[in-house]
């Protein structure tokens, strides 16, 4: 699989020797006495020696603690590993630190199309952050209790998810444009005591009306004590808090200062059978994983940053990479192409913006609509881009060189929600080639494997990390015995990371990545459970089974077709797919709506009851009809068969 890339982008003498990648290795040299002559030396030594790399990373980003760290690991597993036993931190405490050096410098720029642009400095971020906290401790809120959001990306989020765990709450965050039942699976596995929401927004120029499903989420969520509202379209009613009015308490900045495995928040990342899983982290490895990453991203004090994220996403989490670094973050709260395809570039342009990231599949979609921004706007403070959410194609590095600048160092990283990091990406010490990824970081154990284990070079293999990393998982939220993270991650490879992903590890230690390797829904970056699709279509009277799978894969368009075995007497008709692909814009997302809906007469599974995913996945996307299953381990094994005649008909492959 591998092949010789093009060379789009070499670092300057200047660019590598200010980086903060050369400045961290320097020090390391200094402080163990070792030699690093290239990247991949560091590397080896950071995924070698867990313990000297973990503790380089406290002391060189000066990660806050009540009491200096004595062990680093305390056991080297997986999964089960713990970090850092005998130190006390908290998030909050060193977001805000910069409020005391810099209270004056803009922290936050806000770009909302509902609200309009809005800046916020050091100081009004910790003194709104005290305030916050203040009026939630008044409301009962104490250690280990959740806060719950449904909020844009805005400051809000930002400034009450700051709050929340400056007092050692548990934060978790859902977009505005979820539907309700995709939201309330996930916020009433965690019993949260308070509910913030947005009741409206506007996207593309449409306002959005949330009152009523907020009142039916509010309805299933009979734990919460207390409902703080952000009014759009209409008045703050009954015993609900306005979020302003919490805002405006003069108080101190008191943080809790909590265990390094504190849980920080909730996040979600949904598998292919039962409800999302709730997944939870902790303040000291979210941290570490952050102060690390921003090594990766070359993110400093003075640069102003910006990821084009939904709040829904796990990139809205990463804006503190930047916050945590002292750098100003301007969070874009709105549709990417209203007016025009050119709205993002003209904020990057007007804020000065220094590192701008956006999903793959935004690239795509500029690169197909012809603009060519740097033609027509100043963008000459951009010099990082960064992608995420899924690959990008040598075709979106070639418009992004050719339509942005030839000197922008391009920075594509792959990980995921469930350790909040990524595990491959940017290095500004090495070039870029085309379609590739630059390196595995700095602590990530990351390999390709083949089904046997066995370690590949230069081929397409699974995704695993073989060293654990601070910021995975703690637990699953209920999954009391560990069994739900442990089928999760650790099924196939024991006591080995399995991500999900294909990947491959170029000779020069740069890497590629090919799609997802199993049936998690991935669109436009964001990922999402079939299960959750699966009761927005099958609760229909008209459907009685589906099957859905996403065709994505490096170099294709994203295609996810439905196959549906409608109720006897039911024709599959434009009006019942009208029915299907609004239930799922309903309950689940607009965005997960299917490319095609199929009629089929049974869905193919497993003598267990399972449906395939995984293999019907396999076939569209190329693989042999004899291998991709064993149709001895089926129970209707003639059910493939229409597959097999749709892939050849389609061509998918």
């Amino acid at each position: 699989m591998t092949e010789t890339r093009e060379i789009l982008w070499t670092p300057t003498k200047d660019r590598s020797e200010q980086s903060r990648m050369a400045d961290f290795t320097a020090w390391v040299e200094h402080r163990t006495g070792r030699k690093f002559t290239q990247y991949n030396d560091l590397w080896e030594w950071s995924v070698t020696d867990l313990d000297a790399f973990w503790l380089a990373i406290w002391d060189y980003f000066d990660i806050r603690s009540d009491v200096a760290p004595t062990t680093v690991l305390a056991e080297r597993k997986m999964p089960g590993a713990e970090w850092f036993p005998d130190t006390r931190v908290n998030f909050a405490d060193q977001m805000l630190r910069h409020a005391v050096t810099k209270p004056d410098a803009t922290a936050l720029l806000v770009q909302s199309e509902t609200f309009g642009r809005s800046e916020m400095t050091w100081g009004q971020l910790a003194a709104q952050v005290a305030s916050v906290a203040a009026n939630l401790r008044a409301q009962g809120v104490t250690k280990g209790d959740r806060v719950v959001a449904i909020l844009p990306n805005t400051e809000v989020s930002i400034i009450a998810c700051l709050a929340t765990v400056s007092i050692g709450a548990i934060w978790s965050l859902c977009a505005p444009d979820m539907g309700h039942v995709a939201i309330l699976d996930r916020f009433k596995q965690i019993e949260p005591k308070v509910l913030i929401a947005q009741d409206g927004y506007v996207h593309a120029g449409v306002t959005h009306d949330k009152r009523d499903i907020l009142a039916e989420i509010r309805q299933g969520l009979p734990t919460v004590e207390t409902t703080i509202i952000v009014p759009v379209v209409g008045e703050v009613e009954g015993d609900a808090l306005a979020w302003d009015a919490l805002t405006k308490t003069p108080a101190e900045l008191a943080i809790e200062m909590v265990e390094f495995d504190h849980p920080i928040w909730v996040v979600y990342s949904s598998g292919t059978t039962g409800n999302p899983k709730p997944i939870v982290h902790g303040h000291g490895g979210i941290l570490l994983e952050g102060a690390k990453q921003s090594l990766h991203q070359d993110l400093g004090p003075d640069d102003r940053f910006c990821w084009l994220t939904s709040s829904g996403w796990v990139m809205w989490n990463a804006q503190f990479v930047a916050l945590g670094q002292g750098a100003c973050v301007l969070a874009y709260d709105g549709a990417p192409n209203h007016p025009d395809m050119l709205a993002v570039w003209r904020s990057v342009a007007e804020e000065r913006i220094t590192y701008l990231g956006v999903g793959a599949a935004y690239v795509t979609v500029c690169a197909k609509s012809g603009i060519r921004p740097r033609d027509e706007l100043d963008l000459g403070a951009l010099v990082s881009v960064g992608t995420t959410g899924s690959p990008l194609t040598s075709d979106g590095y070639t418009w992004i060189y050719d339509a942005i600048g030839t000197d922008i160092w391009l920075a594509p990283i792959s990980g995921g929600t469930d350790f909040c990091g990524a595990f491959v990406g940017g290095n500004p010490l090495l070039p870029v080639r085309a379609g590739e990824m630059q390196c595995r970081l700095l602590g990530n154990a990351v390999r390709s494997y083949d089904p046997f284990g066995k370690e590949l070079f230069g081929e397409v293999g699974e995704l695993v990390c073989t060293e654990p990393l601070p910021s995975m998982p703690l637990f699953f939220w209920g999954d009391d015995d560990g069994t739900r993270l442990h089928d999760s991650y650790f099924d196939t490879y024991p006591g080995i990371w399995r991500h999900g992903d294909w990947i491959e590890i170029t000779p020069e230690g740069g890497s590629v990545i090919y799609g997802r390797s199993d049936a998690t829904i991935n669109r436009k970056g964001l990922r999402m459970g079939s299960s959750e699709i699966y009761q927005a279509v099958e609760g229909l009277d008209e459907v009685m089974d589906s099957l859905v799978v996403d065709l994505e894969f490096l170099g294709r368009d994203s295609f996810m077709p439905l196959f549906v075995v409608v109720t006897e007497g039911v024709e599959l008709t434009d009006a019942v797919k009208d029915k299907i692909n609004g239930s799922i814009r309903a309950s689940v997302s607009a965005r997960f709506v299917p490319n095609e809906i199929i009629q089929i007469a049974e869905v193919p599974r497993t003598l267990s009851g399972k449906k395939l995913e995984v293999p019907v996945k396999k076939l569209l996307l190329g693989g042999d009809p004899a291998k991709v299953v064993n149709r001895d381990s089926m129970v209707n094994p003639d059910s493939f068969d229409v597959f097999i005649d749709y892939a050849a008909s389609r061509n998918l492959s």
